[in-house]
Parts: structure tokens; C-alpha cells; sequence
């Protein structure tokens, strides 16, 4: 008897559903959180288990690395589509969660995950930490504006060099000012100095992998996005055309149709929301301050038709395809004349 096994993933604790081919629940029980633990249980159970379907998140891609490693065969499941079949379901509970995976399994009806290589989610979480680092630095600076700010004391404008100057000129002859702002520009000097760490690390990842070389040839797409798209897309064969590339990211347009009705509205946003970012960013510094080329003279003629941002979307999206294309080819940007696949 094939056997369809439904996993919950938990942070201590793993529920587990097994349905059989005509639907019937087989078995339930709870392990713990470990490849180990869910591969002894697996080899356990008597009968042919056909997959094991488990909710894409934190843990999934560590479990399946393990199981697939076992020999097992280990599907991830898109997030979104996972949700929104669970939101049917009543009452949630992780004994229920794990069924309704198991019976989505059984039925077909989701759409399978990649999972990351080992290198990719190293290079994200430099990434992760970089960003982390970066906002915890803004954050702090926004904080020390509004707490002067309560005193009729303005920033203004400034430099990054110049803002520790700034806050202590402001604050200076109020020794409680003085007090409150003090370990806030220590903590500000010392996250500062890590970013620069990083933000050289991020530099020489990037100058030493042959990949993102190439990604960078083209004008707006820097260290950082090359290797976010890297890492982010990670296997280029997993694509059957670059063109699918846009809709994976979620920048292509979503549409409601139902009898006469049929709305076209903004974007998906379904993908990767530090690509999408990325994306942007390399779109909006090719718009406002890259070299003159044919992709940017594409770009100027939409913002004409269509506005900036619809504009800067559309380029966003069509950099994404183009990365992809000279990913896949071996090839380094053209400026000078647009490539035919990548129209």
C-alpha cells in the first residue's frame, strides 16, 4: 500500500499524518524536530511511503536535506498555497495541519518548493546579517533624531562621517542628554564598524565567484544583488524559460476573473521579497544613474507611457530575466544592443 506522509514542523516537536492512496488515515503520532528522529520513524512504518510533503519554512530545508539524504522522498510545499488550503479547516491544531498536508500531498494539489544548496543559504545569511546590522544602525539614528527633537534640537541633513559629531554638538552642556545619548553613539560606532566588515565580505564573495562577475556587467546590479539573486535562484536549470523568472519573483501583474468581471491589478509580490527588493534597487539605480543603454532607453520610454513606478517595476522585472539568460548562457550584458531572448 502507497503511503502519503504529512509533516507539521514545529521547532521541538514534528506532527505526523500518514494517509493511504484512498484517502484513509493511517496513522498519526509526534517526534522530535531531528532528520534522525524522522528518518528512524519512517523506516519504521510498514508499507511503500509514496512522499512526505512538509510546509516550506526555518526548519523545512535542513529536514529535507536529511531525509533526502536517507533516501526518502521529501517534497517542499509552496507556503501560500499550504495556507490557504489550511484555512478551511475549522479548528487548527499541528495533528490537523500535518493531515490536511498529508491529504494535499495525496491529492496533487500543491506546487513543489526548491531546496536551497548548502552554499546558498551560507551566502543569505551574510546577507541576512548585513541587513540585520544595517537596520539596527538606522534604527538607532532615527531614535536619537526624535529624542532631540523633543528639545527643539534638529539634525538636519548629514553625513554618515559627521552625525556622531552632530548628535554631540547638540547635546553637549546637558548632561542628561549627553547621558542618554552616549551609549547610543557607542552602540551606533560599534554596529557601524561591523557593516564595514560585512559590507567588505559581501565585496569579495562577490569578486571571487565567477557568476556574480558576470551579473555584474550589467549597469545597477552591484555585490549585493548579484549575490542575493544567486543565491536566491541558486540552480538556473531549474527554469524551463527566463521568462518564468518574473512570475517566480511576483512581478508580474495579478488578475481577478470571475464571469464579466476580470480585473487586472498590481503585482503578485507571491516570490522572494529580498530579490524582489533587489530587483528594484538595481532597476531604480539604472533608471536615475546608470550609463546610457538600450535597457535603460526601454525603461525611459515606459515611464513615459506609464509612469516611473510601473516603469521601474517593469524593468525590475525584466533585469531579473535578462540575469538569468546571461547566467545561462555564459555571457556578460551587452549595452549597446538589446539581446532577441530577452525582449
Amino acid at each position: 500500500m502507497r503511503l502519503f506522509v504529512g509533516l507539521d514542523v514545529s521547532l521541538t516537536k514534528t506532527a505526523i499524518c500518514v494517509v493511504s492512496e484512498h484517502g484513509k488515515i493511517m496513522k498519526e503520532a509526534q517526534v522530535a524536530s531531528e532528520p534522525e528522529e524522522l528518518v528512524r520513524w519512517a523506516r519504521e512504518q510498514e508499507g511503500t511511503i509514496a512522499a512526505i510533503g512538509l510546509e516550506a519554512g526555518p526548519l523545512s530545508q535542513w529536514l529535507h536535506r536529511g531525509m533526502s539524504a536517507a533516501g526518502l522522498d521529501v517534497v517542499l510545499m509552496e507556503t501560500r498555497q499550504v495556507k490557504g488550503a489550511l484555512k478551511a479547516m475549522p479548528i487548527k491544531t499541528d495533528r490537523r495541519d500535518a493531515e490536511g498536508i498529508a491529504r494535499l500531498l495525496h491529492l496533487g494539489w500543491f506546487r513543489p518548493v526548491h531546496c536551497k544548496s548548502v552554499s546558498a543559504q551560507e551566502v543569505r545569511a551574510v546577507l541576512g546579517a548585513r541587513k540585520a546590522i544595517q537596520q539596527g544602525m538606522i534604527a538607532l539614528e532615527m531614535s536619537m533624531r526624535g529624542l532631540l527633537r523633543n528639545f527643539g534640537l534638529k539634525v538636519g541633513a548629514i553625513s554618515r562621517g559627521r552625525y556622531e559629531h552632530r548628535i554631540r554638538e547638540l547635546a553637549d552642556g546637558n548632561s542628561m542628554l549627553e547621558a542618554a545619548t552616549g551609549p547610543m553613539l557607542l552602540a551606533r560606532a560599534s554596529l557601524r564598524k561591523e557593516l564595514a566588515g560585512l559590507e567588505r565580505l559581501v565585496r569579495q564573495m562577490a569578486q571571487d565567484d565567477p557568476v556574480c562577475r558576470r551579473l555584474m556587467s550589467m549597469p545597477g546590479v552591484g555585490a549585493v544583488v548579484a549575490l542575493t539573486y544567486r543565491s536566491a535562484v541558486d540552480d538556473p536549470t531549474r527554469f524551463t524559460s527566463s521568462k518564468n523568472v518574473g512570475p517566480w519573483v511576483g512581478m508580474t501583474p495579478s488578475r481577478n476573473q470571475s464571469g464579466e468581471r476580470d480585473v487586472s491589478g498590481g503585482i503578485t509580490k507571491a516570490g522572494d521579497v529580498n530579490l524582489r527588493r533587489a530587483l528594484c534597487q538595481a532597476a531604480t539605480v539604472m533608471l536615475h544613474r546608470g550609463r546610457s543603454t538600450w535597457l535603460r532607453t526601454w525603461a525611459a520610454q515606459v515611464a513615459r507611457r506609464r509612469g516611473g513606478k510601473r516603469a521601474m517595476v517593469a524593468l525590475a522585472r525584466r533585469i531579473g530575466v535578462i540575469l538569468h539568460r546571461m547566467w545561462v548562457d555564459d555571457t556578460d550584458f551587452r549595452s549597446d544592443t538589446a539581446v532577441p531572448h530577452a525582449v
